[in-house]
């Protein structure tokens, strides 16, 4: 068995999916719906985690927790910040 060493943003999706689920914001049906809705393609293109983020957004804002402006806001701002914590200013 090969041993996976998580990166921070796949432990924060796991965290993620643990929170929304506590809070109401999605259930596992929900997920699984907008996995599947996903396509062929992103099984293929994409990774376990960056599918899981995917749909929990898709959920999340089906939800009405976030729009998708607000969410193209913090991705912009936190774009700003540069490519590492370390060059943020």
């Amino acid at each position: 068995m090969d041993s996976h060493d998580f990166a921070l943003w796949e432990k924060r999706v796991d965290a993620l999916m643990i929170l929304g689920a506590a809070r109401g914001h999605f259930t596992v049906d929900g997920l699984r719906r907008a996995l599947e809705d996903m396509g062929e393609d992103a099984f293929e293109k994409m990774t376990y985690y960056e599918r899981w983020i995917a749909a929990i957004n898709q959920n999340l804002i089906e939800a009405g927790v976030y729009s998708l402006e607000e969410l193209g806001s913090k991705m912009a701002e936190v774009e700003a910040r540069g490519e590492t914590y370390g060059a943020a200013q």
